[in-house]
């Protein structure tokens, strides 16, 4: 009996360190893990293009659609079409877009949708009443069909993305992942949240779909709001809990010092970390900032690539064998602190094995930046080297199937090295930004006095327009009471 309890106890204390990084990463993104889903990976951006067109054309009740990005191109006008259609064959078809993703999309393409029937709102117009919501952008990019079918992650609604065999344009690469399941019910109340700041909420008829079970993964819908950080400290915890490899592709790398602090102690931890990055963007700033924190990551045993092909769009991230994360979310300030978005992370092996495969492939595409001496003790120089196939290969891809002890260590490790590292990384980016902002003063002072001034003139404003519309808000409030 005694040998009995004994094992009953263990397997008790088992499972609870099994659970207990799920129970951590619930926390952070303030989501729930949903289970009986089916994830189809799709990292061909015109094949996703595609499928989404199909579950458009095959919606009988709603259409919810929401993109930073509806260009008014080849490809911005064969999703107006097939949204029209369904629109007057009597589906509810809403489309949600960013005003200033959007900004160079005609009026007459949004006038179209509307007179097929469907409704059309922008987040957040770029002028309004409340000016510091301009920073605040609609960054996702989400399709639900009947509350059953669901395509998000990283792709918008351009020819970009679908390329253009005829005048030889690849098109992007990106990635997306459709949903079949509870968790697509999941994301059509994420678009019902989001659809209710724009205006109106959804009737109450459009968020009731209960889809069976239809697949063995587990989803976790993360939704990323302004000041909220639950991205932000989702992605913290998976990057310190890997074990054994840390994949991330990104497009607009920009890692914050805390994450940026992550990544260096995973790697001299002997996590093969490993990152994929844009070799040419449509954002060449960006690209030049990415590349600030190459030596100190490089000297850490971190491994970088920069795409060879066209723009590299996708916003992924592969955790060991355990955690795949895709979806909207760059990592930079922008995507993490200010923007709305959403991302999908699953506990599911075969996208996990899915997306390091197309990792690989990815890197076949790529060269790798190394660090080459240079004479005279000046900083080495970054330079760019073929990514040589039999090194790609090279991962611990023996399957290794972690005890549930194994798991609750990694958990604890995690809650570490999330907090180990933070006053270094804060006192260095405040060193860096008031050391920066004291040279251009010193060398600027007429330009930087009136930068200075008339940026506390705007938000003087800014914060005078706000206090004004809240009494307003407050007065009618009263008055409808």
């Amino acid at each position: 009996m005694r040998a009995q309890a004994s094992r009953v106890a263990g397997r008790s204390v088992a499972d609870q360190a099994t659970d207990a990084l799920g129970l951590a990463i619930d926390r952070a993104a303030g989501a729930r893990a949903v289970d009986g889903n089916r994830l189809e990976h799709h990292p061909d951006s015109p094949r996703a293009l595609e499928v989404m067109l199909e579950l458009i054309a095959r919606a009988g009740h709603w259409i919810h659609f929401e993109n930073y990005i509806i260009r008014d191109d080849r490809t911005g006008r064969r999703f107006a079409a097939a949204l029209a259609e369904r629109a007057r064959a009597g589906v509810s078809v809403r489309v949600l877009y960013d005003a200033f993703g959007s900004l160079g999309t005609s009026r007459g393409y949004w006038r179209g949708l509307a007179q097929a029937g469907a409704e059309v709102r922008a987040f957040h117009p770029i002028v309004s009443r409340y000016p510091l919501q301009f920073i605040q952008r609609d960054h996702r990019k989400l399709l639900v069909t009947d509350g059953i079918q669901a395509m998000v992650g990283g792709l918008c609604i351009g020819d970009e993305w679908a390329g253009d065999p005829t005048r030889r344009r690849r098109p992007w690469r990106d990635t997306m992942v459709h949903v079949c399941g509870p968790a697509a019910a999941a994301l059509d109340r994420a678009f019902g949240r989001i659809w209710g700041r724009a205006g109106e909420p959804l009737p109450a008829g459009e968020l009731t779909a209960d889809p069976a079970p239809c697949g063995s993964s587990t989803v976790r819908v993360v939704e990323g709001a302004p000041r909220r950080a639950r991205v932000y400290r989702t992605v913290e915890l998976l990057a310190a809990s890997a074990a054994e490899r840390l994949w991330i592709t990104d497009a607009y790398l920009i890692a914050p010092a805390t994450l940026y602090a992550g990544l260096l102690d995973a790697a001299k931890g002997g996590v093969d970390v490993r990152i994929l990055v844009p070799g040419t963007s449509d954002l060449p700033v960006l690209r030049n900032f990415t590349r600030i924190g190459y030596r100190e990551l490089l000297r850490a045993g971190v491994r970088i690539f920069e795409y060879q092909g066209p723009m590299v769009h996708a916003k992924t991230m592969l955790v060991d064998r355990r955690w795949a994360r895709v979806g909207s979310t760059n990592l930079n300030v922008s995507s993490l602190l200010t923007n709305y978005e959403l991302d999908l992370v699953a506990e599911c092996e075969q996208l996990a094995e899915e997306l390091a495969a197309q990792f690989r492939r990815d890197l076949a595409s790529s060269r790798e930046i190394v660090l080459e001496p240079r004479r005279l003790r000046l900083p080495p120089r970054l330079v760019g080297t073929p990514a040589a196939a039999d090194a790609l290969m090279q991962d611990t891809d023996a399957a290794h199937k972690r005890s549930g002890y194994e798991l609750g260590t990694v958990a604890v490790v995690a809650l570490r090295r999330v907090a180990g590292g933070l006053r270094r990384s804060i006192a260095a980016a405040g060193a860096l930004t008031f050391a920066g902002i004291g040279v251009l003063l010193l060398l600027f002072p007429r330009v930087m006095s009136i930068t200075l001034a008339a940026g506390a003139f705007s938000l003087a404003l800014g914060f005078a327009l706000y206090v004004f519309g809240q009494r307003r808000r407050s007065r009618e409030d009263s008055d409808e009471a």
